[in-house]
């Protein structure tokens, strides 16, 4: 388990974190200061022992550092339809593995290449392999926002490598050390010995908000952190990776993800949801966000006027900006066409919360399939398995329950984050949430 300290603006110093600076990341259940890189999983004894010196403090942590699992959508009785696999994530995918670093730093006022920092970066692996490209497809419902290498993706049919998501001003630091974790990683198919090339897949939001997005604080070791500690299983959402510093409809935002089984076939779905505003959000169906328009969190701090990428006394300035990050994944034999045609109905699931690609907006979507293993091939032809189109639709059904349920669960898992300037944006309040959907009779006991 990899986890990079970082202090000030020094890069590349992998040493473990202390407790102090673990215990610093989250007060009163507001994320405020700390030095820790985190990765998402908690696999060795060392950093269970962390874990259990965060929660010995009494404060409220992640999934990366909770003994206890935080809650899910569902758990708070939010009604979704359709089945989802065993671990309700993209994971459910076999072969399929996550992994985040989290960079989290600094206090105050914004000082430009100090922070604070509220960053990361979020690893999304569709085989276990090093090398071995997946059928993939992709769409944009909107196009203010990046997601580098879908040109050779239209064109080849094949992801050749992991899912990259960061902030936005971080893409160029994120594709060039992708690149050089491929090298070192021989997760590259070359021509002859030493001539290949690499077109990484980086996806981004904006993090400005609460971030120090100009500082360009994710570094090589953030990537390779956040690659190396990919797995499959439960996936860590809200504030985590790439989704670190993201609000999503004046909330809380980030990491979420969700799945679906469709017949013999599994979707899984991961998001980085930075999109929206409050009084455009609904939560199975039910206009959640006009009827918290007037709510502020405990103690009347950081009450978020209607602007999507904040709440606070400059949220004007950010109204309505922010994007989302559809990742899709199957197992099924789908073949590039059809898998854009997934990727298509990520914003059925974005609509249903009342998303409808605003024109500050990068939504942008990928899909691909772990089926076909050996389809990829320099030299000779190869036979691939394709489903028939009129089967089509249950995945594709799925691929919009899935969307919706997870850019919920990014919202749920997302804490109250204090980030650059004092800037505070709220988490979603479980229980308002709960008693607007019990008035409205849209409320499951869990």
């Amino acid at each position: 388990m990899f986890f990079p300290q970082r202090t000030g603006s020094a890069r590349g110093r992998p040493i473990a974190p202390t407790l102090a600076a673990v215990a610093r990341v989250l007060t009163n259940g507001v994320l405020t200061t700390g030095v820790l890189v985190a990765v998402a999983r908690v696999r060795t004894v060392g950093v269970l022992a962390t874990a259990a010196a965060v929660l010995a403090t009494g404060a409220p942590t992640s999934r990366a550092l909770d003994a206890q699992t935080p809650p899910r959508a569902r758990d708070l009785g939010i009604p979704f339809p359709g089945e989802p696999g065993a671990w309700n994530a993209i994971t459910d995918v076999a072969g399929v593995r996550v992994g985040h670093a989290t960079i989290i730093e600094g206090e105050g006022a914004l000082v430009v290449g100090e922070g604070p920092v509220r960053t990361g970066v979020t690893a999304v692996l569709p085989r276990t392999e090093s090398y071995e490209p997946v059928f993939a497809g992709w769409y944009s419902l909107n196009g203010n926002g990046e997601m580098t290498g879908t040109t050779w993706v239209e064109e080849s049919g094949f992801l050749e490598g992991p899912v990259m998501i960061t902030n936005t001003h971080s893409v160029g630091d994120v594709h060039q050390a992708v690149i050089e974790w491929s090298r070192d990683a021989r997760a590259n198919h070359p021509i002859a010995p030493g001539i290949w090339w690499s077109l990484p897949l980086v996806a981004e939001t904006w993090d400005g908000r609460l971030n120090d997005i100009n500082g360009f604080h994710v570094g090589k070791e953030h990537v390779f952190a956040a690659i190396e500690s990919a797995a499959s299983g439960a996936v860590t959402e809200g504030s985590a990776g790439g989704g670190t510093g993201m609000v999503c409809n004046s909330f809380k935002g980030g990491i979420g993800t969700s799945s679906r089984l469709a017949g013999d076939y599994t979707v899984g779905v991961l998001v980085q949801c930075n999109y929206g505003r409050r009084p455009e959000l609904l939560i199975a169906g039910v206009p959640v966000g006009r009827e918290l328009l007037d709510w502020t969190p405990p103690g009347g701090q950081g009450g978020a006027p209607p602007g999507g990428a904040g709440g606070a006394a400059d949220a004007g300035a950010f109204d309505g900006l922010g994007s989302i990050i559809v990742v899709i994944a199957t197992d099924a034999p789908l073949l590039p066409h059809q898998l854009k045609r997934l990727a298509r109905r990520a914003p059925i699931g974005i609509g249903r919360m009342g998303g409808y690609g605003a024109n500050s907006s990068g939504d942008i979507f990928i899909a691909f399939s772990t089926a076909n293993s050996g389809a990829w091939s320099r030299d000779g032809n190869t036979t691939v398995e394709m489903m028939s189109n009129d089967a089509i639709s249950p995945l594709l059904l799925a691929t919009a329950q899935a969307t919706e349920e997870a850019i919920t669960n990014a919202m749920v898992a997302g804490r109250t984050m204090v980030g650059r300037d004092g800037n505070l944006v709220p988490g979603l309040p479980h229980d308002e949430v709960r008693r607007i959907l019990a008035a409205h009779n849209r409320l499951e006991r869990p």
